[in-house]
């Protein structure tokens, strides 16, 4: 048996644009349901959404027949929930409120076993392994690993070229919410001072020769981001999905009464 291979990454790698869709519902039926939709990627949004290492795992489960990579967005990066979420089988981590390059070091080390790193030595009895199924895991792991890092604030902002320079980071995502927050403009990631340090960071993080990313639902500013370099780009969320079009549902039958 061999160590999947990471789709994803290599695609990233190429500078190839990978689009993908949020998985926020925590349910490994909806995400079954999205895995066979035609998305190059879909996240597993551990931050936000109401996950653990449990319902996560049972995610990877539902997609793992489908041609789509699975990407697993940690609540922190906190290195005993990455061991843990590689351990499961994620290999494509996006890890949030990253500021500095010293802690993207961190996080690369987190994701290397020793002497590189500090992962835990447990995926001999771990499906990461398949069970020791894969030959030689220890040395090939981290071959086929993934990490993006978040930059969502003003501080990541102005460390944003150190982050994306440093070795073991594929990519860099740009977190419009928190970022329009920390510059002063809550709610409003429409703000020309927003867009303009986005457009920024996708410049420098291309520059830096790594992957930029992003999460944006609406088509025309989607499409102008990928235009600029964006290569790990999301284009919509799984519940605001069903939500707006249960909305829209009612609406039209109950407009027609």
């Amino acid at each position: 048996m061999e160590n999947p291979k990471n789709t994803l990454k290599a695609a990233l790698a190429r500078g190839e644009a990978q689009i993908g869709l949020w998985l926020s519902l925590a349910n490994a039926y909806c995400a079954e349901l999205c895995a066979g939709a035609g998305f190059d990627f879909v996240l597993i949004d551990g931050e936000h959404a109401p996950n653990d290492v449990p319902s996560v795992l049972a995610q990877l489960q539902a997609v793992a027949a489908y041609p789509v990579q699975p990407v697993v967005r940690a609540p922190i990066g906190d290195p005993v929930i990455i061991k843990r979420l590689l351990d499961i089988g994620a290999q494509s981590l996006l890890i949030p409120l990253v500021e500095t390059a010293e802690q993207a070091e961190m996080l690369v080390r987190a994701m290397r076993y020793p002497p590189e790193g500090i992962r835990g030595v447990g995926a001999a009895v771990a499906r990461a392994s398949r069970w020791s199924r894969i030959p030689d895991y220890l040395n090939t792991a981290a071959r086929e690993l993934c990490l993006i890092v978040q930059v969502e604030t003003q501080k990541g902002l102005e460390h944003i070229d150190s982050i994306a320079k440093v070795e073991g980071v594929d990519g860099v995502f740009i977190g419009p919410a928190d970022l329009s927050s920390s510059l002063g403009h809550r709610g409003d990631p429409e703000h020309p001072e927003v867009q303009a340090a986005i457009e920024s960071a996708i410049a420098r993080i291309r520059a830096a020769g790594k992957a930029p990313g992003i999460l944006w639902t609406e088509e025309l500013r989607t499409r102008r981001y990928i235009e600029l370099g964006c290569t790990f780009v999301a284009v919509g969320l799984d519940g605001l999905l069903l939500a707006r079009s249960a909305e829209a549902l009612a609406k039209k039958f109950k407009g027609a009464r």
